[in-house]
Order: structure tokens, then C-alpha cells, then sequence
């Protein structure tokens, strides 16, 4: 056969504490002692938890307390000194930083709007370019033409046509409306 290990929740009767002073002093006490707990939380709930955990420290000391008329005094610095303790050990997930660690959001490839966006500044920017160059870019890039077709097109040779299109794709690097794209 087990023992019970708690004899009050077995028998349905309360055992007394050893200290019945404590019991009452928590009694007539308890709401002033739970406005200073309060202060020192933002939570209700936490404030609870503070002074049960200032109480249980008190009940521990009870013995070694001469002064029972300085109990609030001595609760109180347990309030502090446990909640000075909470703070302490709390983990820290935020630091402060120049610039926020974020990546900058980045435009979905999904997205019709951007997408758009995307196209409407490249074609101001093309249009920006020189004609030689504007037609080099145009059926290099976009009608897909390689550089010989490109040279047989224009009836340039092939040379130009490379070294066109290198200042050409240079201008638009520079280009500002496209530098926010990169």
C-alpha cells in the first residue's frame, strides 16, 4: 500500500502551518504587497507570480526574521531583489544596430505589377540611348539575334557591333531609374 504524499488532499482536512503568523500577516497584507508587485510588472499575472515567489522567500526566512514588525520592509526588498533577478536572467532577443538586419524586400518575379514596372523603366531607358546603340541592344537582346546576325542586319561588322553594345549595356548600368532595380 502507497502513502499519500499529500496528507490534506487524502483526508480532505487542512494541515495547519507551522506558522500561523505568516498566514496572517499574507492575509492583511496581501493587496498592499501586490500594488508594489504590480509596479514592478507590466503583467498582472506576472505581478502574482512575483509576490508568491517574495512570499515563499519570506516563508523560508520566517524563523530568522527578529523584527516582525518590519515584514513589509523585508517582503518588499525580496520583491525587488527577485524581480531584479528575473530581469537579469530574462533572454535577450533584440540589439540595437545602425541599420535594421532586414533584407530589403525584393520584388517577386510572380508579380504582374512588378514585373511591368520592370519593363516600362528598361524601355525609357533604352529609349535614352543613342540610335545605333538602341538598335544593337534591341536585336541583340531582345529579338535574340547573335552578333554576326546582328552585324549582317545593320551591315556593320562584327567588332562594332560588340563594342556598341558594351557602352550601350554600360549607359544602362548607369542608368538611375534601373540602378533601384539591381
Amino acid at each position: 500500500m502507497t502513502t499519500p504524499v499529500c496528507t490534506s488532499a487524502s483526508n480532505g482536512m487542512t494541515r495547519p502551518s507551522p506558522y500561523p503568523s505568516f498566514a496572517s500577516y499574507v492575509r492583511a497584507r496581501q493587496p498592499v504587497l501586490l500594488r508594489t508587485a504590480r509596479s514592478l510588472t507590466a503583467n498582472p499575472s506576472d505581478a502574482e507570480d512575483l509576490l508568491q515567489t517574495a512570499l515563499t522567500k519570506t516563508y523560508v526566512a520566517w524563523e530568522r526574521i527578529e523584527d516582525h514588525r518590519a515584514l513589509d520592509g523585508y517582503v518588499r526588498r525580496a520583491l525587488l531583489n527577485t524581480r531584479t533577478s528575473q530581469w537579469r536572467k530574462r533572454k535577450v532577443d533584440e540589439f540595437v544596430c545602425d541599420e535594421l538586419p532586414e533584407p530589403d524586400p525584393v520584388a517577386s518575379a510572380d508579380d504582374p505589377a512588378e514585373r511591368q514596372a520592370l519593363h516600362d523603366a528598361m524601355w525609357r531607358a533604352i529609349t535614352k540611348l543613342p540610335a545605333r546603340q538602341r538598335a544593337m541592344v534591341v536585336l541583340r537582346y531582345y529579338e535574340d539575334l547573335s552578333e554576326i546576325q546582328t552585324a549582317e542586319v545593320l551591315g556593320v561588322s562584327v567588332g562594332t557591333v560588340k563594342s556598341a553594345v558594351s557602352r550601350a549595356l554600360g549607359k544602362l548600368r548607369e542608368d538611375p531609374e534601373l540602378v533601384l532595380v539591381r
